[in-house]
């Protein structure tokens, strides 16, 4: 349609721009692309340091699994349910793999996060990476009609929760001796700022993850003015991770035929995809403050431009909007792929 075509072109002229502005700065940290993959796989298995993946049993923390561990990495996986199925189903995916443990936790409760800070120095000795990745949205609706029981669940686990596991990442890796750990808190819709009408709660909680994650950056560079800075047997580092869309329930629950044709169809990826794209970045990211995402602008104006001015296709949601069902797949009744 014309109004597509008109959007498209307004949208890929915006980004150009916006990608001739980024190019003139100068990186602050150091996050190599997946062209770095040999290398960081012979970093890993020399160190062997361990990955700690909040809300692992399902979707994009998943994938972020298999990942690690088909790397070398080993890795503790946690979620609100019991991750004995999506352990196994890792195992199966990497017989060969680095060891993958699971534990149940609801990161909205501070105790049962500090046993997790407990497991996962138990089963993995040193700790590289802590990636906070649970998360939920509360469904789609008019703020006005979300149960006030539901804005406080989102608001324990994306915020409450964040710092609870974060407060503990990073006083595990403070009693680490000459380690450097690395915390990245996943950010979502409404982090740039922009509305979130339907989500109003959730998209306040991801907004609030950068203005943290800058903070702590300060902190563990040059500390609280008044407060003597306490000496420390290794290093902790915190980051924003970004995964972008990605098909999950989180996205798919309560979505229309209209939104999945746009933006979904266009920008959401599949778990796997962004998974082998973020984790060599997670991996090879030094130094403080990092942006690490997915969704990069030339992967955006990439996107448009096959959608809108060549036409093509979408894999996953058809013209009408419609999750397009792989032979042999499984599929919840959202739409959402049983990743196992």
């Amino acid at each position: 349609p014309a109004w597509e075509n008109r959007m498209a072109q307004t949208l890929v002229f915006t980004l150009l721009a916006s990608v001739a502005g980024a190019a003139r700065v100068a990186p602050r940290h150091s996050v190599l692309g997946t062209s770095a993959r040999s290398h960081v796989r012979m970093v890993g298995n020399a160190d062997k340091p361990g990955v700690v993946i909040t809300g692992g049993a399902a979707g994009v923390g998943w994938a972020y699994a298999v990942e690690f561990s088909e790397r070398g990495y080993p890795v503790v996986i946690c979620d609100v349910k019991d991750t004995s199925a999506a352990i196994a189903a890792i195992r199966q995916r990497v017989p060969n793999g680095a060891p993958v443990f699971g534990t149940q936790c609801d990161v909205s409760d501070s105790a049962s996060v500090e046993l997790l800070g407990e497991f996962a120095k138990e089963k993995l000795g040193t700790v590289g990476w802590w990636i906070n990745n649970a998360g939920i949205n509360g469904g789609r609706r008019p703020f006005v009609d979300v149960p006030i029981k539901a804005v406080e669940a989102v608001v324990k686990v994306n915020l409450l929760g964040v710092l609870y596991c974060t407060q503990v990442a990073i006083k595990l890796m403070h009693e680490q001796q000459g380690s450097q750990g690395h915390i990245f808190n996943t950010v979502g819709s409404g982090v740039k700022g922009g509305g979130t009408p339907g989500y109003v709660t959730y998209g306040a909680t991801k907004r609030g993850l950068p203005q943290m994650t800058d903070s702590l950056v300060k902190e563990l560079t040059v500390g609280v003015q008044g407060y003597d800075r306490k000496p420390t047997k290794g290093v902790a580092n915190c980051h924003t991770l970004s995964p972008g869309m990605v098909f999950t329930d989180l996205l798919l629950d309560d979505s229309t035929p209209e939104l999945r044709k746009f933006p979904f169809g266009v920008l959401a990826a599949q778990p796997e995809e962004v998974a082998a794209d973020l984790v060599p970045k997670i991996l090879a990211t030094s130094g403080q403050g990092a942006k690490v995402e997915f969704l990069s602008t030339d992967r955006v104006l990439v996107k448009f431009f096959e959608r809108f001015l060549l036409g093509k296709k979408s894999l996953y949601i058809d013209d009408d909007g419609n999750v397009i069902k792989k032979p042999g797949a499984q599929y919840t009744e959202n739409g959402n792929r049983a990743l196992y």
